[in-house]
């Protein structure tokens, strides 16, 4: 599956200063931070690992979901943001630092 370009740009740009390892997976390309997904970008969505505590505070927030695989809801702590929500740097940049304060609370760096 093609992913945007210009929205893995953004995120790439988000995540500057972070050691990241990008892997394709979920029929586009992730974004691993120590080892650990921080996003994925497929053609219509971003898959977001978030901490869990703040999962339904994101939510509300609009084009963001509970990410659903093969029909059913995954954990709480992974959400679906539409890409229309990563259409600016600052809007990349909120959702991408929401990832990485749970990347940084699970790793401890």
């Amino acid at each position: 599956m093609a992913y945007d370009e210009d929205v893995a740009d953004r995120i790439r740009e988000a995540l500057s200063g972070e050691i990241v390892r990008e892997q394709r997976m979920f029929g586009g390309l992730s974004f691993m931070v120590h080892e650990k997904m921080v996003a994925a970008l497929n053609g219509e969505r971003v898959l977001l690992r978030c901490a869990p505590e703040r999962a339904a505070e994101l939510i509300e927030h609009e084009g963001a979901d509970w990410a659903m695989m093969r029909g059913k809801e995954m954990t709480k702590g992974w959400i679906e943001v539409d890409l229309s929500r990563f259409g600016s740097a600052e809007d990349t940049a909120f959702w991408i630092t929401a990832a990485l304060d749970h990347n940084r609370a699970v790793t401890g760096n």
